[in-house]
Formats: C-alpha cells, sequence, structure tokens
C-alpha cells in the first residue's frame, strides 16, 4: 500500500455514466455532469472493492447493446 492511500481519510461514493461506466468522487464534491450516484459510499478501498465486484464486463454499455444487435441479426430466424 502506498503512503497516499494510508493517509487518505477522504470519504468517497461510488458514481456511475450513461455507459455504465464507475468510478470513485469525493463526498464533499460536487458530482460532475454525466454521472450519478449509485447508492455506496464510504472509504477508497471499500469502494473500489465494491466496483470490483459489480463492475464485471467493462465494455461501455452502447458497445454491448451494438454487439448484442449484431449477434441477433446473425442469429437464423429459426433458432
Amino acid at each position: 500500500m502506498s503512503l497516499d492511500n494510508a493517509e487518505d481519510s477522504t470519504m468517497y461514493r461510488v458514481v456511475m455514466n450513461d455507459e455504465e461506466q464507475y468510478s470513485i468522487w469525493p463526498v464533499y464534491r460536487e458530482i460532475p455532469l454525466g454521472w450519478r450516484e449509485v447508492g455506496r459510499s464510504g472509504m477508497k478501498a471499500e469502494c473500489l472493492a465494491y466496483i470490483k465486484e459489480i463492475w464485471t464486463d467493462m465494455r461501455p454499455l452502447s458497445l454491448r447493446r451494438k454487439m448484442e444487435a449484431e449477434e441477433v441479426k446473425a442469429t437464423p430466424a429459426g433458432d
């Protein structure tokens, strides 16, 4: 663990954007446009552990949707 993490007493909140990408943001700062809270806050390590647990598909939402649509088009109608 780095010295920075050992001394970091900042409370963070987990945020997510429209592409369902996650990040952490200090609770004392206004959330940037395009991001929203997901209801989880705590110390940095706690928030990062939560993100690691729930963010299992790193692809942006738009890419996942495009790939799903292409998969549907490629599937024969009889399947």
